[in-house]
Parts: structure tokens; C-alpha cells; sequence
């Protein structure tokens, strides 16, 4: 398939033409979404007294890091209510080549992809699944958020989802002490984070990346 890229660590990326961009991180797409969904952003509040979690991906994408986010609802037996927002769509047939059940060992990927849009789905006990075929500009929940997997293609590619203006958004969809994680470490959306009322830390990155931001809504 054209658009699938097998990854330094052995797990697969798709490849986006229209934005030259590929979803994950080509020194390994598996490893660079445990370091900065999981450890940094999903797994410290898991490991809190709080027993129900909402989760905001901004964009869906190969539904990767859902798929971990459902792994760890299930071993650390606390519910996730995830909701995950994706304009464009991976098909089911590229989907159905993805290596991540393989390489994860966690049934269930594909129901990820064959589920229906804009409705909750319950895959297992601890993790409630939903997602929305939408812009985030048009994206509008109903609760607050503690968690935001914030997965957006670079700033370059896409600029109009790092101004301070969709930050602001985003930070109103969050709950006070609620944690924003992206692989980008630029200072146009270190700053962008702050102004939308964000305390922003910046982390090692994965493999090859130097740093990551973590930021933490006051």
C-alpha cells in the first residue's frame, strides 16, 4: 500500500499526501505515542484518585494512540470516556493493514475504525469509545475534558490548529488541572498554550525528538 510506512520500531505510520506529513513519527510511531499520550499526558492522571477520565484526541487519525487509551482503561481498571475528532478520515481498508495488534497484543483495533460515527460505544468494561467526523472548529461537548491528545499535523501544515484563537477553544473544553500533551515544541505554540491559560513544560521527546510539550490548564 502506498501510503503505509513500516517505522524504525517496527510499527506502522500512514503517509498524507495532501498535508506531506506522516500521522506518526518515522523513528517509531508506536514509541512516540506511549512516551507522549501515555506516560506524559494519559498515565499520571490513571495513577491519580480519580476514578472516571474524559479523554479529547484532536485528531483521530490511525486511532493508535485510542487503541493504547483503551489498553491502559482496561489494566489500570478506571473508566475512560474517550472522544476522538477527525475531519478526514482513515479508510477501513488502509486501517485493516495497520500492524498495531500485532505489535500491542490487544484485541479490537478494527472496531475503532468499523464503529459508527457520533455515537458512544462501550468496547469493554473500563473504556467508552466515541468519535466525530468534524472539524474541531465545529466541535462542540457537552463536559469538560481531562485529558487532551493534542495530534494535530505540524504547524506548517496546518496553522489554523496552533493559533492562540483554537488554543483558547481547546483550554475551554478542559477542566482546571487537566493535561494537554503534543509532539510539537515550537515557540509559536509554547506561546499560543500560555496565552490560552496553559502552565507549558517541555519534555524529552521520543528516539530522535528532542523535546515535547506537556501543559497543565490553570
Amino acid at each position: 500500500m502506498e501510503r503505509l510506512r513500516l517505522t524504525e520500531d517496527g510499527s506502522h505510520s500512514l503517509y498524507n499526501s495532501q498535508y506531506n506529513q506522516h500521522y506518526h513519527s518515522v523513528s517509531g510511531a508506536l514509541k512516540e505515542s506511549r512516551h507522549i499520550y501515555m506516560n506524559l499526558g494519559l498515565i499520571p492522571v490513571l495513577e491519580s484518585d480519580q476514578e472516571t477520565i474524559r479523554v479529547f484526541e484532536m485528531g483521530f487519525g490511525t486511532g493508535l494512540n485510542a487503541y493504547l487509551t483503551w489498553q491502559a482503561a482496561d489494566q489500570y481498571k478506571k473508566k475512560i470516556l474517550y472522544t476522538g475528532v477527525e475531519a478526514f478520515p482513515v479508510s477501513q481498508e488502509e486501517a485493516s493493514h495497520l500492524n498495531y495488534e500485532s505489535v500491542i497484543s490487544q484485541p479490537g483495533f478494527m472496531q475503532l475504525h468499523e464503529s459508527s460515527w457520533f455515537t458512544n460505544h462501550s468496547f469493554s468494561e473500563y473504556f467508552q469509545f466515541r468519535k466525530e467526523q468534524l472539524t474541531l472548529e465545529d466541535f462542540s461537548p457537552e463536559n469538560l475534558f481531562d485529558v487532551i491528545y493534542y495530534d494535530a499535523f505540524d504547524p506548517k501544515a496546518q496553522p489554523e490548529l496552533w493559533t492562540e484563537e483554537i488554543l483558547k477553544k481547546i483550554a475551554a473544553q478542559t477542566r482546571s488541572g487537566g493535561v494537554l500533551v503534543t509532539y510539537s515544541s515550537k515557540g509559536i505554540v509554547k506561546r499560543a498554550l500560555a496565552a490560552a491559560g496553559f502552565k507549558v513544560e517541555k519534555h524529552k521527546g521520543p528516539g530522535k525528538k528532542w523535546h515535547v510539550l506537556r501543559a497543565i490548564k490553570q
